[in-house]
């Protein structure tokens, strides 16, 4: 089926669309503090930016601001609490999965996402038991666009990264496949801003649709 001992995959916006329930977090915390709440459709292409991106685009702070800090631990909060409300492996995307288990070519997920995020949303999308390693922003000391997450997914399924493919929906995802010397594929369906330019982050390949990878397989 394929010449790729692994393909591992990025999380919020490759793999799951988690953007419903980031946005639901954003905008109750909105409306808790007497502000109008947001289309998903200027939520969307943020959602892959965590916290920060989201308290920016919704309040205009960063984290200099003396009120950062507790509206990042209220929106965690309202997020853990939701996190697979309306979240969903994309379409398209379960036929993928199901294929590289067929035949038995180990898949995982390498995400910035923290543990404590990453893991119950795994579980709670019946994903934990499939996915032969999941590695979270802070299973290693780095984060992407580091390679080290990557090349520590490697080490989990003892198969060489030259011979391995990433997929992604942020620059920071190509960055740290080309890196970690991996096959790379931007999904251009996920989270991206309208001033980003993916062909720019020059990964090996881009798709519009989960089925576009069954080409690569």
């Amino acid at each position: 089926m394929s010449h790729f001992q692994s393909v591992l995959f990025d999380l919020d916006g490759t793999l799951v669309d988690t953007a419903p329930d980031l946005g639901f977090a954003l905008n109750t915390l909105l409306e808790q503090e007497g502000r109008r709440p947001l289309a998903e459709a200027l939520i969307r292409p943020v959602a892959s930016n965590g916290s920060r991106g989201l308290l920016a685009l919704g309040f205009g702070i960063d984290a200099s601001n003396p009120t950062f800090r507790p509206l990042q631990q209220r929106f965690i909060q309202l997020y853990q609490d939701n996190l697979s409300r309306q979240s969903h492996v994309f379409p398209g995307m379960e036929a993928i999965l199901a294929q590289l288990e067929q035949h038995a070519i180990p898949w995982g997920i390498v995400t910035n996402k923290p543990a404590f995020l990453t893991d119950p949303l795994c579980e709670q999308l019946k994903l934990s038991s499939r996915a032969a390693c999941i590695v979270s922003g802070d299973t290693t000391p780095y984060c992407k666009p580091h390679p080290a997450p990557l090349l520590h997914g490697c080490d989990l399924l003892a198969v060489s990264a030259q011979h391995s493919l990433y997929i992604g929906d942020a620059a920071r995802d190509i960055e740290a496949g080309k890196r970690a010397h991996m096959t790379t594929i931007t999904a251009r369906y996920g989270y991206i801003e309208a001033d980003e330019d993916p062909a720019s982050w020059q990964a090996d390949g881009i798709i519009d649709h989960p089925d576009e990878l069954s080409q690569w397989l």
